[in-house]
């Protein structure tokens, strides 16, 4: 298995309702320091409707600002009608909605 299949099956583990840190898949990865990789292994994302990169996020809880599936505020649409909620400056209330690994 490569790096991005890797990437793909640590995504798709995520829960609906719940997001993850680009860091947290490269953890989940065994390398936490390819936080890029992660993020461009989901921008050429080969399967969107099975791999389900809306759910990852910035370590702030920021969406993507051009989501590469759709255009600016679709991610943040794709989240909330999973009921991920989000604070004042349109991050995701990271202390509610983190995915726990375990």
């Amino acid at each position: 298995m490569n790096t991005f299949d890797k990437i793909y099956e640590a995504v798709k583990r995520i829960p609906y309702g719940k997001v993850a840190t680009y860091g947290q898949i490269a953890r989940i990865c065994g390398n936490a320091r390819m936080s890029r990789v992660v993020g461009y292994a989901l921008h050429v994302n080969p399967s969107p409707d099975t791999i389900p990169c809306f759910r990852v996020v910035n370590r702030e809880g920021r969406t993507a600002p051009a989501f590469a599936f759709g255009g600016a505020c679709v991610q943040r649409q794709l989240l909330e009608q999973e009921g991920v909620e989000f604070d004042e400056n349109g991050n995701v209330l990271l202390d509610k909605f983190l995915w726990n690994e375990e």
